[in-house]
């Protein structure tokens, strides 16, 4: 065991892990050069454009140092996305070390703070890495002041590497050797292993990664999950080298895989503790249920592929345990599916997903989050939709979820940023500056805002040098209405929207105006409104298309081009009432795009 180490890559979006890692596989020979292309461990076409990590990987690299010694490095990747924290946590707790990897040229972000705060809470020994110092606007000792100034180390200790050109990667093996303490457990204990990821293979079923705290895995054992307690044969168990190499058994303190032929991706949890079944030691401390924060229904545009969509929700949760959906039914849209997602991005990747590997066009709803609302006689109610909203007559009061952000940027942008998170119900909680030519804002704000499009707000207001990263912190009483829209005196369930009352005017204003625009007119006239309860707070009319039914009069009396603009009258007075109208897919996503 002393010559294992276990560690993973802490970053900010874009700041060189994938490539950093593709360096460190290559310098140990881990992977041939015929194998070898850029984010090596990023195997979905989505991360490799986006340029983010979305599903964690790991990998097990050998090296061989200076002084003839062989060392197993056991590098465990971490998703770099704020709504992926929960995925981040456990890949932390089965590791003893981090680099921490900060780009030359753009410094310390924030997601680069909250993850390093999760690997001081895991007393992770942190090594500090300054990326990309081969690039022209790289500002070395200013990012070595602010890493001292964060962490509190000593200049020596930080070292200075380059992923595409490959400086430096020598000296960082080195300090991972040196640094991070071998990992500590006793062999000869029963089996206690922490799960931190798990992929779906159609042939084999769930593939289950685990570090192990304490004794060994071996194959045909009967092992046990904790949480599910549910019992399980090891059809196969093994270390992940870029591919799995099977072996008899996975020693303390190694990171393997191991195969059992689940199918439910319901039964593998990440955090989970892996157990001896018929020696079962205690769980691992840290495991915690997968909430949704986010949630919106998903439809297929023609209401006949419904099933083909039930099929590929399926597969996709396979993928994605922490993908949560349930049936739903809409009187516009038809029968579809109402998603719990970690956040926005998580949302967007599961919308790009269902497009390009199974050929869906969904339409999805506006994505709102979950309320908890008190009845009179003290039931407590989730409410993830406008629908299930209860009668405010029968509601004690109605809670939101609350989140603290953090925000970093330069000072010139300061009030730009006040006045975008005080708009969107913001507290200001702290202002402090890290060097002088950064600062940082903490904000206590509603969940509820920040969903439709603050980060692109965000980015435009500070032309892009804001970095952000929030995490939940507890449900706050609040005065939440439900805002329907009504075309004709009918609700349009899907446009319904549960919203701040403070807020309810402006936007149902706004959407109405949205809606004049984008809905076609008919041959009678459709009125708008936006409403709450029996109050309307704001309605548009439009206009009907209209016959000239007067044209064939040439001169002649009054009184029979009025007798043909009766009937006319009529004949539309019936048309509206039969008449329906029909709502544009444009018009869904428009809610999404109010400000423009």
């Amino acid at each position: 065991m002393k010559h294992i180490r276990n560690f993973c890559i802490i970053a900010h979006i874009d700041h060189g892990k994938s490539t950093l890692a593709d360096r460190l596989l290559q310098s140990t020979n881990t992977i041939s050069e015929r194998e070898m292309m850029d984010q090596v461990l990023d195997d979905m076409d989505l991360e490799r454009e986006k340029g983010i990590t979305i599903k964690s990987h790991a990998i097990q690299i050998n090296y061989k140092h200076t002084d003839g010694q062989a060392y197993t490095l056991n590098l465990i990747d971490t998703p770099g996305h704020v709504d992926f924290s929960y995925e981040v946590s456990r890949a932390l707790a089965a590791c003893e070390g981090a680099l921490l990897l900060v780009d030359a040229t753009q410094g310390i972000q924030a997601q680069t703070i909250s993850n390093l705060y999760l690997a001081v809470d895991n007393n992770l020994e942190i090594i500090p890495v300054i990326n990309k110092i081969d690039m022209d606007g790289a500002m070395i000792e200013e990012v070595k002041d602010q890493i001292i100034e964060l962490i509190g180390c000593k200049p020596e200790e930080i070292l200075l590497a380059s992923g595409r050109t490959g400086i430096g990667i020598e000296a960082i093996l080195e300090a991972i050797v040196q640094r991070i303490p071998s990992p500590k457990g006793n062999p000869d204990a029963p089996l206690q292993a922490l799960i931190f990821d798990s992929v779906f293979n159609s042939f084999r079923g769930i593939i289950v990664y685990y570090r192990i705290l304490n004794g060994c895995i071996r194959k045909g054992e009967k092992i046990k999950f904790i949480s599910t307690n549910m019992d399980y044969e090891a059809d196969e168990v093994g270390i992940l080298k870029l591919n799995m190499q099977e072996q008899k058994e996975v020693r303390c303190g190694d990171v393997g895989y191991l195969i059992t032929g689940i199918k439910n991706a319901k039964e593998v949890k990440v955090g989970d503790t892996i157990v001896d079944a018929v020696n079962p030691a205690e769980a691992i401390k840290g495991f915690e249920e997968v909430k949704p924060m986010v949630f919106a229904g998903i439809f297929p545009v023609n209401t006949d592929d419904f099933e083909e969509l039930r099929d590929c929700m399926d597969k996709l949760q396979l993928n994605d345990a922490s993908l949560t959906y349930e049936l739903e039914t809409s009187q516009a849209l038809g029968f579809g599916f109402r998603c719990g997602f970690l956040g926005l991005l998580h949302m967007e990747i599961i919308q790009e997903r269902l497009e390009r590997e199974f050929n869906q066009t969904v339409i999805t709803t506006v994505p709102n989050v979950s309320f908890t609302a008190y009845g009179t006689k003290g039931q407590v109610i989730p409410v993830n939709n406008p629908s299930e909203m209860p009668d405010p007559t029968q509601m004690d009061h109605i809670e939101e979820p609350f989140i603290k952000a953090q925000i970093i940027t330069k000072p010139e942008y300061i009030g730009n940023i006040m006045t975008l998170c005080l708009g969107k119900r913001g507290m200001l909680i702290n202002q402090s500056y890290l060097t002088q030519t950064r600062v940082e804002l903490i904000f206590e704000m509603p969940l509820t805002e920040i969903v439709f499009d603050f980060y692109d707000k965000l980015k435009s207001q500070t032309r892009g040098y804001a970095s952000f990263d929030y995490h939940p912190i507890g449900y706050r009483e609040s005065d939440i209405v439900k805002m329907d829209i009504l075309l004709n005196g009918d609700k349009v369930d899907a446009l319904s929207a549960l919203i701040h009352r403070s807020r309810a005017q402006d936007f149902g204003r706004k959407l109405c105006e949205k809606l004049k625009e984008l809905l076609p007119r008919q041959q009678f006239q459709i009125a708008i409104q936006a409403a709450i309860g029996a109050k309307v707070v704001a309605r548009e009319n439009i206009s009907a298309m209209r016959k000239d039914v007067t044209a064939k009069c040439y001169g002649g009396d009054i009184s029979r081009k009025r007798k043909l603009l009766e009937k006319q009258k009529e004949g539309k007075k019936r048309m509206r009432q039969i008449g329906n109208v029909e709502v544009p897919q444009e018009a869904f996503l428009a809610v999404l795009k109010l400000d423009d």
